[in-house]
């Protein structure tokens, strides 16, 4: 069954016996990346699809990046306002593609593959995200928005709108916390140093999506495909640390578990709508 429309944004049918379609849609300014997002959450909850974790946390991440743009946080508004869009078309771009069968980048595709497994914790699925979503897809933006030598002028709201997507995580994690206390055993994601949570720091993907942005900037497309292929096996082997984190780091994964919710609808909700202090 194939449904169009004039005009019809993409989003995902969910009826008895009818496949899910998925409609190419592209975001032009940050209010559309929200409703996209919230429209992945509510489709995400409707199924039970754990990649509506990083979907919630992903629009939470988005909304505090827009009210950064509206407190002028930001040396550039109107530049964060481009890059936060070109960044988010990267995750909806591999999303869509995905649920459609179509090929995305290999993080993505492990990262998404992860959703389907049962024995990994909130915070494991979360992190895969992340991980791909700031050491791939934040760096190809950047230089994006800002190629040649404007990526040197891109350096200070860089970092800020990392700070803004480590708050997020940090509340996120803080507020999980409350509900599961044997979570409070795990290490914070944002510390303030580079030392690695489940085999992932925030501190270092930030040092590396930079790093690899300013190279981007400076190459032709050629020369940017070839390395984009070689960051995403990179960022595909540290999303396999993250799935399989040791067996010291897995016990205490599996004590986490046990406490978890099994609705994953409820626990798409708790981190779409906990208030976070």
């Amino acid at each position: 069954m194939k449904i169009e429309r004039k005009g019809m944004k993409k989003f995902k049918i969910l009826l008895p016996f009818v496949s899910i379609i998925y409609i190419t849609m592209t975001v032009s300014q940050i209010a559309d990346v929200i409703t996209r997002l919230d429209e992945i959450v509510q489709q995400c909850r409707s199924s039970q699809n754990r990649m509506g974790y990083f979907a919630a946390l992903y629009k939470r991440m988005t909304i505090a990046v827009k009210d950064s743009i509206l407190q002028h946080t930001f040396e550039d508004e109107n530049r964060m306002d481009r890059l936060d869009v070109v960044f988010a078309q990267r995750y909806l771009d591999a999303f869509d593609a995905y649920n459609s069968g179509n090929p995305c980048s290999k993080s993505w595709k492990f990262t998404f593959d992860c959703s389907k497994e049962n024995d990994l914790i909130v915070i494991q699925h979360l992190l895969l995200g992340v991980n791909t979503h700031i050491n791939l897809d934040l760096a190809i933006a950047s230089a994006s928005v800002a190629p040649g030598d404007a990526i040197n002028g891109l350096s200070s709201d860089f970092n800020r709108i990392n700070a803004v997507i480590a708050s997020q995580i940090d509340g996120v994690q803080e507020a999980l916390s409350q509900v599961w206390l044997p979570l409070r055993l795990l290490g914070k994601i944002v510390n303030g140093s580079e030392k690695a949570v489940l085999n992932f720091s925030i501190d270092k993907a930030r040092e590396t999506s930079w790093s690899n942005a300013l190279l981007l900037s400076a190459m032709d497309k050629e020369q940017q495909d070839f390395y984009i292929q070689q960051m995403d096996e990179v960022v595909y082997k540290l999303a396999q640390g993250i799935q399989s984190p040791g067996f010291l780091a897995e016990m205490l994964t599996k004590a986490i578990h046990a406490t978890e919710y099994d609705d994953i609808s409820r626990t798409i909700n708790l981190i779409d709508t906990t208030v976070v202090d």
